[in-house]
């Protein structure tokens, strides 16, 4: 590549793909650093540094593309990979609503103040100091049995997108995180639990002690569960398990599937879904947000969105062609990997906080079921038929009264949706995140 920078990788493939056929064309470069550190019972396991650099390149031919991508930047790879790209562009069917965002579109000025990347890069040595600090925190709890390890790391990546219709864009995003999992009890009685932190900029890891308590705590909480027989109770899904619920929200209103009306949302816009209490954000502006960006996937603006309004949806995810498909415009959301056409997609997803505490919430509703912990994927979007394995703690009056495992939690998600509840505990730790909620009946499939 001699001394190229990115853009002039980008530009020269472009010209390329026209030069070879194409009608348009957009290349994404991307470029990626990191160290990761794993330790278990004091001990160093592994250390990777798993540094990339790819280019993927999408070509139009007429209303038929196709999206490739290569590790190989060599000039023969690149000018190889624009020709096939090309010639499977042309034997393909054709997408009507296949279309390059227009200068009339893409984003012309970015916001610089999103705070996304750190210039911190610990050390290796600094990085196995955080995940043995957080494990030995927690191994030094009285009741902790041993460890499925901790571990600690960051990473840094580059994305330049470059467009034939005259789109220029470049984002720089750091990530750091730190995490250990931890066991209590002994032979088969045993029972484990995590705890972690992920943050931007590294000084707002939180502490490793304390991850290390908490992952210890937790895991002591839920010795000896027990059975509960199967029955139609309250729900409470903690903050670790309410994003979740968020996530089917989002999948349930993407553009793709809402156009061809192949989810249960899909005829509800301008409809309440939810309590008039209830407020759902898209907010790519969130300084220091794990999901920030300033462009999405196309090279468009992204804003925030207010989906839910005093429980009325009010918008889909949206990009250019699921956008087109509907006759509207696209919202920026669109996401791509370096192979693949875009889809819509959400940023900082979050649900505002409710009134009551959830210790309030647990004494409001009696006795129920606090669900700290969900287990495989049973849930259909087509009809909201929602399903799935579940660990948490029976409570009474407002407190805990055991752990219990081995159930399965079972409803309709256009009903758990009409009557949450919001807690007043929201942690933004995800990109999809949501305070504790309460779904005022649930079926528990328990002996």
């Amino acid at each position: 590549m001699g001394n190229s920078t990115s853009k002039d990788i980008l530009a020269k493939t472009l010209s390329q793909a026209k030069r070879l056929g194409a009608d348009e064309a957009e290349a994404v470069f991307y470029e990626a650093d990191g160290i990761s550190v794993t330790v278990r019972l004091g001990e160093l396991e592994t250390v990777e540094r798993p540094a990339e650099k790819a280019l993927g390149l999408r070509v139009y031919c007429g209303k038929k593309t196709t999206s490739l991508s290569t590790s190989d930047l060599s000039p023969a790879a690149l000018k190889e990979l624009a020709e096939k790209a090309v010639m499977i562009a042309k034997q393909s069917p054709e997408n009507p609503y296949a279309e390059l965002a227009g200068k009339n579109l893409f984003a012309r000025e970015f916001n610089k103040n999103l705070e996304i990347y750190d210039l911190s890069s610990p050390t290796a040595e600094a990085l196995k100091d955080l995940a043995l600090r957080a494990e030995d925190a927690g191994r030094s709890v009285e009741g902790i049995t041993n460890s499925e390890g901790g571990s600690a790391g960051w990473k840094k990546a580059t994305k330049t997108h470059l467009t034939s219709k005259g789109f220029e864009g470049e984002n720089a995003s750091s990530s750091f995180s730190c995490y250990t999992v931890l066991l209590a009890g002994e032979g088969t009685t045993m029972e484990r639990d995590y705890e972690f932190s992920s943050a931007r900029y590294f000084e707002d890891l939180d502490n490793p002690e304390g991850i290390g308590r908490r992952a210890a705590e937790r895991a002591l909480k839920r010795l000896n569960p027990k059975k509960i027989k199967s029955q139609t109770v309250p729900v409470i899904f903690h903050r670790r398990t309410s994003n979740s619920l968020l996530s089917h929200f989002s999948g349930a209103i993407n553009g793709k599937p809402v156009a061809k009306g192949t989810t249960f949302l899909s005829t509800d816009l301008g409809s309440l879904i939810f309590p008039k209490n209830v407020q759902i954000i898209d907010d790519p502006t969130r300084k220091r947000g794990l999901s920030s960006r300033p462009f999405d996937g196309e090279g468009l603006k992204m804003e925030r969105l207010d989906l839910v309004q005093d429980g009325v949806l009010k918008d889909w995810f949206l990009d250019i062609a699921s956008a087109k498909e509907m006759d509207l415009t696209s919202n920026g959301r669109a996401s791509r990997s370096l192979a693949g056409s875009a889809s819509p997609s959400s940023s900082n997803l979050y649900m505002e906080n409710g009134k009551r505490s959830l210790k309030e919430m647990m004494a409001g509703v009696g006795a129920g079921l606090l669900v700290t912990e969900l287990i495989g994927m049973g849930v259909n979007l087509v009809t909201g038929d929602y399903s799935r394995g579940a660990t948490g703690f029976w409570f009474e009056d407002g407190e805990i009264a055991f752990p219990v495992s081995e159930i399965t939690i079972a409803g309709n998600l256009k009903d758990m949706f009409s009557g949450i509840e919001p807690a007043s505990d929201l942690e933004f730790k995800h990109g999809t995140d949501a305070p504790s909620l309460l779904i005022p009946s649930m079926v528990v499939a328990g002996t």
